[in-house]
């Protein structure tokens, strides 16, 4: 008997030892799966990090320049200085790699609950500039996603308290991006309260710096992509485009922008600098390289002086770009490009400094999310759609006039002296009936060549779209000549063997988050089939 009680006390006393031991470990070691209250100031700038590349213990390269390395091959922006890669090919990820799923992870996991919480927290705290900022990213990440993998888990997203989750369609997601998005500019509009420009400009050092005004025109511009993008459906709605659009970005005073500090630390750098070392192997493509050279038909025999700023000239002091999976075949040593930090054609390795690179390859580079270059040709296209053609030549002409300003205040560093842009280059470019025809002489492939050129290098997933919507090879209707004229689909060795002689459509999901566990959802949607980057999403379905 006295063993028992002796045996009771001491479990008794075990008990309580261990239970003040653990509300110590509990106090000194916080749950990280529970839900802790910080200030949302605190939380803004790793969401606006991830539109990027962002950089955390566990993951980082989140958003959209990791992707876009890839993507940017599909659209032929650049390629590898040798052959044999296959996003040259046009080929998905394959196995177990997570190649291509930045974006998913961006969305999910990178802003995801973090997101949320800011959102909800900010209204508790009536903070609702906040607020609106918090949907107008969510709106622009859900759009985002969509564009790159099609159907996503939307209704059941962020419910923790499932394992596995169905897969919607895409257009139930363009319909929650544009409610979500006027919900942001409900949020926007409103003052008083917690409102506050200096305390916004907090959490938005490097983007916006708390201008509320210009997360309005952020917003306008999620919604004016998203009606834009359905070109190919019959209820087509260029109206509402033209309405969004002109209340997005209107100079490049507006232009939304991610800055970077620059510390030397990696992820305060622009994720295609030489300190971070992503881009080592690409050079710049064929395609870019022609169009800006004069031996595109539709531009044929104009120089751009963009050219210095965006692209690297060879030792002839001419510019040269790579084919789809063929490396330096075809280019002779003397037209071979630089790669985009100065370097020969064959270095991969980054230089110490960035003082021979150029454009978003700094550093420091500022990386653009939405400009109002790109308005522009959104409002041109639209207008052309409509059939109001002064109109669309006049945006078409501002397009191109804005990317120029835009080169001059954001990228003008490295540029031999000689080379620079000056005001009269700029005006003898768009003064050339080549570039800019009359009224009646504008195509398609005017535009959507020029804003190729305007996006290149930062907005390859919006240009992605583009193509998409055009099917890579389209021809305007009435007309015999591709709207992305002289483009060609890689074929026979130079086009992925899964993909069954067709182009990419899309990206599989995130292999460790969807792959290992959500199979049963992934077969219903076709996402096991080798060939289901090559699935065409309903966005640019005829």
């Amino acid at each position: 008997m006295k063993n028992r009680i002796f045996n009771s006390l001491s479990l008794c006393a075990l008990l309580l030892a261990f239970n003040s031991c653990e509300k110590k470990i509990d106090e000194a070691y916080i749950n990280p799966n529970a839900t802790v209250r910080v200030p949302v100031e605190t939380l803004l700038p790793g969401i606006i990090g991830n539109f990027v590349g962002n950089s955390s213990a566990a993951g980082s390269a989140y958003g959209l320049a990791n992707d876009g390395m890839n993507v940017g091959r599909y659209i032929q922006y650049w390629g590898s200085n040798a052959a044999g890669n296959t996003f040259d090919q046009m080929a998905g990820a394959t196995g177990s790699s997570d190649v291509m799923g930045s974006i998913w992870a961006m969305h999910y996991y990178g802003m995801g609950q973090n997101l949320n919480r800011m959102i909800d927290w900010s209204i508790e705290e009536k903070k609702w500039d906040y607020v609106g900022v918090g949907y107008a990213i969510q709106a622009w990440s859900w759009l985002t996603t969509t564009d790159m993998y099609g159907e996503i888990i939307l209704r059941e997203a962020f419910n923790t308290s499932q394992l596995v989750f169905k897969y919607d369609t895409q257009e139930q997601v363009y319909d929650t991006v544009r409610i979500i998005a006027r919900r942001a500019l409900e949020y926007l509009n409103r003052t008083g309260d917690g409102v506050s420009q200096a305390n916004l400009a907090k959490g938005d050092a490097f983007f916006l710096k708390g201008d509320v005004d210009k997360w309005k025109k952020f917003a306008n511009a999620v919604l004016a992509r998203s009606f834009h993008h359905l070109t190919n459906k019959t209820d087509y709605k260029a109206d509402s485009v033209i309405k969004y659009a002109n209340a997005a970005q209107a100079t490049n005073a507006d232009n939304a922008i991610c800055t970077f500090a620059n510390t030397g630390i990696t992820g305060t750098s622009n994720f295609y600098g030489p300190f971070r070392n992503n881009v080592g192997s690409m050079r710049q493509g064929a395609y870019i390289a022609n169009l800006m050279s004069g031996t595109n038909p539709t531009f044929t025999g104009v120089s751009d002086p963009r050219s210095w700023y965006l692209l690297r000239p060879n030792t002839n002091n001419t510019f040269r770009g790579v084919l789809p999976n063929r490396g330096s075949t075809g280019l002779a040593a003397n037209d071979q490009p630089q790669n985009f930090w100065g370097g020969t054609f064959g270095t991969a390795v980054p230089p110490t400094t960035d003082t021979g690179a150029r454009y978003i390859f700094k550093n420091g580079a500022p990386w653009p999310v939405f400009t109002a270059s790109e308005m522009k040709f959104i409002l041109a296209e639209a207008y052309y759609r409509k059939g109001q053609r002064a109109e669309a030549l006049a945006a078409y002409r501002d397009g191109i006039s804005l990317n120029f300003d835009q080169l001059l205040a954001d990228f003008n560093a490295n540029i031999p002296p000689p080379r620079q842009i000056t005001a009269a280059a700029k005006n003898a470019f768009l003064a050339n009936p080549t570039v800019v025809p009359t009224a009646a002489n504008l195509r398609l492939s005017h535009i959507m060549l020029q804003k190729y050129i305007a996006l290149y290098g930062w907005g390859m997933h919006e240009t992605w779209v583009d193509m998409k919507r055009y099917h890579y090879t389209d021809s305007e209707t009435g007309t015999t000549g591709q709207v992305y004229a002289d483009f060609a689909i890689p074929t026979g060795i130079d086009l992925f063997v899964n993909n069954n002689g067709k182009p990419v459509y899309r990206a599989r999901p995130r292999f460790n988050s969807e792959y290992l566990y959500n199979v049963a959802e992934l077969e219903r949607i076709g996402a096991l089939a080798l060939d289901y980057h090559t699935k065409e999403q309903w966005s640019s379905q005829k």
